[in-house]
Parts: structure tokens; sequence; C-alpha cells
């Protein structure tokens, strides 16, 4: 297949358009917010006049591509398809391509920038010194891919994007299950600070003692071996001596990743980017440990400083719980049956990017047969007027507000796990007999019942008739004014759903638009 330049099919760092107002809305991308899975994390509304110096301009439907070591190699890209706003401004180290109508499927460009080939050479290319190394513009610009048809292209992208949908279901599969274990920790020993189940109270140093782990020689971190090395963010490599010849918890020590909690394989070295259990004071199952840890984030005793840091003794004087050897083993033992089907999950989630891969990797290389790939509905594409190129407005679907009744024992409900479970069940029924015929959404329902109980909260700390003893004891329990429903009410949701299906007050059934199950309300 012919060969051609990239910017023959995209334009590469378009110009900003003239005349654009100072009050002028538009949406705000941090580097932070793109993620390296791809896609827009956050976006904030700001006006031109606050970014029309010293950030990137792009529109919805452009794609963005981090230039800068390590963003670049980690993957850091984005298809700019749901901007609040037309135009955008972002991070001055990103690229951004435009597709050229009729000679680029957007999707496929998005694709495009993430395969392996573009990835490798462009890690080649950059320039800079050491640390601020960047892609530059031109190595896009005469980037050569072949020339493929605009419907191989649509289909192409139909494919890539459905085998990216799985890998993102699985990790939120994966997730699922990770909350469903704090979900599990939270019903069995309630939360460890404020220790609302009334166990005998302690700290972590009067549980373990910590020690710092030693270093390797960089070169010999993935000398041939079989011994896994954990520093501060986990696995690093592997190497042919080990420390320890059983498991041991290692606790990242500095860092991004300073106060991440794992366990180590049987035999194993540990560097001295991360803490390590030296010795345990009392009886304690290992796995209820690094639970019990990670509750307790101890990055949350790092401080901030430019080099954030995890010691003994920032994390020995961490106040928590005093559980019994069989309560630990107990929950230990429903970890392990959900591990189980975590590591089935893990190993589909590896086979899902091994396609992925292999499926880009041929695409890109003009070597994947299309010729049974029927061709998708395709999206609406960018209209040319003039000499600027615009996106229609997306269709946005509005979602109703969801009105809770008046109730006695909203301020019981900040305070208290049974009356805000009441509540929660209460509102849940009022919320399904506003549906109609609209899905029922326990997103739609959290957010809405979060703002409703924040706003409560803000009203009663206002309020002068309020004594400042109870004041003060939810200035203590919601520090930011601000209460999110946690894993403990969305296990109580759950749990009312199921029954609500049982009872056959909800429904279940397909969206044939999304292939998503959609729950609806059965009105009486």
């Amino acid at each position: 297949m012919k060969m051609i330049p990239l910017a023959q099919l995209v334009q590469v760092n378009p110009r900003m358009p003239r005349g654009l107002e100072d009050s002028r809305e538009i949406s705000f991308v941090a580097m932070a917010s793109v993620s390296e899975n791809g896609g827009i994390t956050r976006q904030e509304t700001r006006k031109f006049s606050e970014v029309k110096k010293g950030f990137t301009y792009f529109e919805r439907g452009d794609v963005l591509l981090a230039k800068i070591t390590p963003c670049f190699e980690n993957g850091k890209s984005a298809f700019a398809d749901n901007l609040q706003n037309q135009v955008g401004f972002g991070s001055t180290e990103f690229h951004v391509l435009r597709s050229i109508p009729e000679k680029i499927d957007a999707h496929f460009l998005y694709h495009l920038v993430r395969s392996k080939r573009l990835l490798s050479l462009g890690r080649k290319s950059m320039k800079g010194a050491a640390g601020h190394k960047r892609v530059p513009a031109d190595f896009l610009e005469t980037f050569e891919v072949p020339a493929w048809r605009l419907d191989d292209q649509i289909r192409i992208a139909y494919l890539l994007s459905k085998a990216e949908g799985l890998i993102t279901q699985r990790k939120q599969h994966l997730q699922h299950l990770d909350d469903l274990v704090k979900s599990v920790f939270l019903e069995m020993f309630g939360d460890p600070v404020r220790n609302e189940k009334g166990w005998e109270p302690t700290t972590i140093g009067q549980i373990i003692k910590v020690a710092s782990g030693n270093g390797l020689v960089a070169k010999n971190m993935n000398a041939e071996g079989l011994y896994k090395v954990y520093g501060g963010n986990g696995v690093n490599g592997v190497h042919s001596e080990y420390m320890f010849d059983s498991p041991t918890l290692v606790i990242g020590r500095v860092g991004y990743y300073c106060g991440s909690v794992h366990i180590t394989e049987p035999k194993s070295w540990v560097t001295d980017n991360a803490l390590y259990v030296k010795e345990f004071l009392k009886k304690t199952d290992l796995i209820f440990l690094k639970h019990l840890l990670a509750i307790h984030d101890l990055n949350k005793v790092a401080g901030r400083a430019a080099q954030p840091l995890v010691s003994g003794s920032r994390i020995y004087p961490i106040r928590t719980i005093d559980i019994p050897f069989e309560n630990q083993k107990a929950f230990s033992a429903i970890v392990g049956k959900i591990e189980g089907i975590k590591s089935r999950y893990q190993q589909s989630l590896t086979d899902l990017e091994a396609l992925y891969g292999a499926l880009s990797q041929q695409a890109f290389k003009g070597e994947l047969d299309l010729s049974r790939v029927p061709l998708p509905a395709q999206s609406i594409a960018p209209v040319a007027i003039g000499d600027q190129t615009t996106v229609p407005e997306p269709v946005v679907q509005t979602v109703p507000a969801i009105y809770f009744p008046d109730t006695g024992n909203l301020l019981a409900a900040l305070e208290n796990s049974e009356a805000r479970k009441a509540l929660i069940a209460e509102w849940l029924e009022a919320y399904r007999q506003q549906l109609g015929d609209a899905p029922f959404s326990v997103q739609d329902f959290m957010v809405a019942a979060s703002n409703r109980l924040t706003k409560w909260l803000q009203a009663v700390v206002e309020d002068e008739a309020v004594a400042d003893e109870q004041k003060n004891r939810l200035a203590e329990s919601y520090p930011s004014n601000d209460v999110g429903l946690d894993v403990n009410d969305y296990e109580h949701i759950k749990k009312w759903v199921f029954e609500a299906l049982a009872a056959g007050a909800l429904t279940q059934g397909g969206n044939k638009v999304s292939n998503r199950i959609e729950l609806t309300a059965v009105q009486s």
C-alpha cells in the first residue's frame, strides 16, 4: 500500500482563529486530566481572556497527544469529542492533531497516535535535555502511514474501539472487585478511625515495626533471575538474589507511590524505595494488615514537601483498631475468593490488551484483512465552513431532576449509619416512583443524594439554633463540608436494587442502542 506523510491527512497544531471574545467560555484541560488509558477525565470552564496566552488551543473533535517525557511514552492522549465547549485550551505540552475532512476519520486518528509504531518511533525522535525531552511537531508531520480509504479507516477505528471498550469494561470490573474488598472490610470492622463498632483501640506502632529495604544497582535490577524486586510502586523487575524467603508486606516510602501497600511473593527483594515489616508485635494476618493500612491511606502522612516521604515514625502514631486474629482470618478467606475471581479478570485483561496491540499493529501496517468487517454507521464528520473547520454540537440527553421528599431524619443521617441507611431507602423509593419510562441510574441517584445531604449539612453549620457541640461533631466527620456517599452507602443501594428486582418494583432489560443492561421502574 502507498505510504504518505501524516501532514497530508491532518493539521498539526492548527492556528487559533481570530475574533474570539475575551468573555467567551472555553473548556480547559490540564495534562493531569488526560488519562494514560485515553480520554479526558476532567475539564474546567474558563474565560478566553484567562487562557489566550501561555496555553495550547484546540477544538472539539481534535486529538490531543502529550509530547513531553514521560507522558508521551506512557501514551497520554485523548479524542476531545466530549468538550463542554466548542473551543478548548490546555497544557503547552500537548500536540494537537485535527483531521482534514474526507481524508481521515477522527476516531481512526485517535487510535493511530496510540499505536506502538508511532510511540516507538516518536520516542527515538525526542529532543531536549534529560527529563525534558519532547517529540517535535515535524516528527508527526512526516510520519508515514498507509493511504487507507476512508471507509477502511472507519472499519479499523470501529474494531479498535470495540477492543478498547472491552478493555475499559474489564478494568472497571477489576475496580469493582477492589471496591468489594473495601466494602467487606467496612461491613465486618467498620471505619478504623471512627471505630463505630467499638473495637479495642490501638496504633499501627503497636502492631508492626518497619525498616527500609536494601538498594540494588540499577543495571542489576533486571538481571537474569526468578526473584521479584519490590520498590515504591510494587514490582520493579526480577533479580538473581533474594532478601526474604517468605511473603512480607511492603509500603512505598518516597515519591508518587509513597504509602502504597503490597504483599511480596515468597522469595523477593525489597529496595530502599520501600519499607518492609521487620517485626510483628501482635499476631496479625498479612492480608488483613494490607487492607487495614490501605484504608488508612498512608500517603496522608507523607507531607507536602517536593519529595513526599512515608517513614516508621510517621505511621506508628496512627490510631487504628485491634481486631481478634480469628476475625482477621475470616476476612482473609473472603479476600482469597475475591482474588481468585480477580486473577481470572486480570488474565482476561492481559489477553484483551494483547488483542488490541495485535490488531493495531496489523492495521497501521496496512496488513489487516477488512473484507469481512461491515461498515458501521458513520459518526457525524466535521463540516468545513470557509477556512474554518467546525464540529456540530453533540446531542445531550437531559437527565430529569430528582426530587427527594422532606424528612425529619436528615440530621440523624449525617451522624448515624442506620439512620442514613433508612433515609437512602426512602429516597430510592421516591426516585423509583419519579422515573416513568426513564432508566434507573445508580450514579444519578448518588450524585443527587450527595448534593442534597451536602446542602443540608451546610444549612446546619450556618444555623444558629444548632448547638456548637453538634456542629463540631459534623465538622470533624465532614471537614470539607461535603457529604459524599461512600462504599457502605453503595452497598445499601445495591441491596435495595436486588430486593426491588425480586419484588418486581424494578425490571431488567437491554438497551439496543448502547448494548447495555438497563433497569426501569414498574409503575403500579
